[in-house]
């Protein structure tokens, strides 16, 4: 009976462990080209597990599209030089990184040019 508890919480905890390693997961991106958009913030959702930026950028064709564009967790950014005020709604920002694969306007950030010309980081490379 010893060995069948002992068996069944061992099991239990590595079905545990496997549920929260399964929850964290990679950017759906495609790291052939780095992809730069210009454009002013028109939402920011500062929490984990990735803070986003909403930009509108103009496209080629003259047209306003809404990118999303963000970083790894608050605790990655702010290692880089980042905090909740970093970046504000009507900031205009160029964002530099890898877009998803699907073609999605969404964009895993390297690093940001802010309008004042201050890059940072946030991957810290």
């Amino acid at each position: 009976m010893k060995t069948f508890f002992a068996s069944a919480v061992v099991i239990l905890g590595l079905m545990s462990a496997s549920a929260v390693l399964s929850a964290h997961h990679s950017w759906p991106v495609s790291y052939d080209k780095l992809v730069t958009v210009k454009g002013t913030v028109k939402e920011i959702s500062w929490m984990n597990p990735h803070p986003m930026f909403k930009v509108d950028v103009k496209a080629t064709d003259g047209k306003a599209e809404t990118w999303e564009i963000g970083g790894p967790a608050i605790n990655r950014m702010e290692a880089n030089g980042w905090n909740a005020m970093t970046v504000k709604v009507g900031d205009v920002i160029t964002g530099t990184g890898y877009q998803f694969m699907d073609g999605q306007k969404i964009i895993r950030l390297e690093r940001v040019v802010l309008a004042d010309g201050k890059e940072l980081r946030v991957y810290g490379r």
